[in-house]
């Protein structure tokens, strides 16, 4: 195949009802190399929430795509972020996942700098005999291209020349607002974390995350757990769901600009969400519409590399690429600022229960991620089957439930869960595929 004609990698002809993605996409060196340069360096990526940096000095790291990050609150408030790097010899300079700090020194050769990203100290600087040429330059920290603030997330790119991040997630925004405004405090991460990698492409988090499919096969066991439970066995800390019930419920999806996505369905039992004691007064602060939208379980991609999923449990999920068969994975229970103490425990076992590294979904997903990496050495093996669910059924633009919400997706689809459709996945690849052909041209990513 000819890496420069990426359109032969994602087979999409939707007057003939046909979406195909080919293995390579899942396993090619070269194309993970053009990701990296054309996708992760060149678009909008999560780094933190705005309430893991709520005090003055307070510090996150992150990435973007190959590139670490430093984020800060500097002592007048303002939102800071830079490469984490010292720009003496290139080490990285931070190597906490957070804190609180008026100065970041570089452990290697002791040059420090403040929240601001100013370099406020290099050692022995005035026995250095350093020229008068680098006496001139700059020695701060670098900046970032760009950061972006929306409803409490904190995004940021290494490319000065995206969209404004409103206009970027577009009409998401309504979906992510049902996640970030469940409390008028706003939206904290419970402390802990689930971090892990797994041997296998980033694309395969990517897709998994909004695939309702899998669900009755790969987390039967699960399942079965959870049907036990309801009969009184086992603890009962986590509420269980009546599964024959809700996968008898209507579902659907919406497709984005800018390869965003969302799955959503129907939800018969409203009080087992953790979120139900709260309704009635998130009912008069935002209206029926939302209120009934944040009891229904639902599944969403920012692309390219983060999630959030409120089935469960709430969760903010972000996956970096490592390597083409490599993937590291940060995942992190969302709950409403200010919550009850009651409320929050029963939030967290909801997490640990299903979403946590050793929970009944994680290692399930993570061994089915694994066996398709295996699978996709397979010689025969070219175009994957795995997109055309739901094709026949899809709707362009906007349908009745869109527009009673006052959406504009390019794409629509409701109809039965057991329709568990796979069209979700294509404005994903559609976007992969667009990127990877711009930057191969040598023309901007978003003109």
């Amino acid at each position: 195949m000819n890496i420069s004609d990426i359109k032969q990698y994602v087979d999409d002809r939707p007057q003939e009802g046909v979406f195909r993605v080919h293995r390579k996409v899942f396993s090619d060196p070269e194309l993970f190399e053009l990701e990296q340069r054309y996708i992760f360096e060149r678009t909008w990526q999560f780094l933190t929430l705005e309430s893991e940096i709520a005090d003055p000095n307070d510090f996150v790291t992150a990435w973007i795509g190959r590139t670490p990050v430093l984020i800060t609150r500097d002592p007048q408030g303002e939102v800071r972020a830079f490469a984490n790097v010292c720009r003496h010899k290139g080490s990285v300079l931070c190597r906490q996942e957070r804190g609180n700090a008026k100065y970041h020194s570089c452990i290697y050769h002791g040059w420090s700098y403040d929240a601001t990203g100013r370099n406020i100290f290099i050692k022995d600087a005035k026995e250095a005999c350093y020229a008068g040429a680098f006496e001139a330059e700059n020695h701060d920290l670098l900046p970032i291209a760009k950061l972006g603030r929306y409803k409490g997330l904190v995004f940021g790119s290494l490319s000065a020349a995206v969209p404004p991040i409103e206009e970027f997630l577009g009409e998401l925004r309504f979906f992510i607002d049902l996640a970030m405004e469940q409390s008028p405090q706003g939206m904290e991460f419970v402390p802990g974390r689930a971090g892990y990698t797994f041997a296998g492409n980033w694309k395969l988090q990517m897709d998994n995350g909004v695939d309702f499919y899998h669900l009755t096969s790969t987390h039967r066991s699960f399942i079965a757990v959870q049907q036990r439970r309801a009969a009184g066995e086992g603890h009962q800390e986590a509420r269980m769901y009546d599964w024959s019930k809700r996968l008898e419920q209507d579902a659907g999806m919406f497709q984005f600009r800018h390869g965003h996505t969302v799955g959503w369905l129907n939800q018969v039992e409203v009080e087992k969400r953790p979120i139900y004691p709260e309704i009635g007064r998130i009912r008069e602060r935002l209206g029926d519409l939302r209120a009934d939208w944040m009891l229904k379980p639902r599944n969403l991609v920012v692309f390219p590399n983060m999630q959030i999923a409120d089935a469960t449990a709430l969760l903010l999920r972000v996956f970096r690429p490592l390597a083409p068969d490599r993937t590291e994975m940060q995942v992190r229970c969302l709950a409403p600022i200010g919550e009850p103490a009651e409320q929050r425990a029963w939030r967290l076992r909801q997490f640990e229960d299903f979403f946590n590294a050793s929970g009944f979904a994680t290692p399930d997903d993570t061994m089915m991620y694994e066996e398709c990496q295996t699978g996709f050495s397979a010689q025969p093996l070219d175009y994957l089957q795995g997109y055309a669910r739901g094709i026949a059924a899809l709707e362009p633009g906007a349908d009745p439930l869109a527009r009673t919400i006052g959406i504009e997706p390019v794409a629509s689809q409701h109809g039965a869960y057991r329709v568990q459709n796979e069209v979700l996945f294509h404005p994903m690849y559609r976007e992969w595929a667009r990127l990877i052909e711009c930057g191969l041209a040598g023309k901007e990513a978003y003109p």
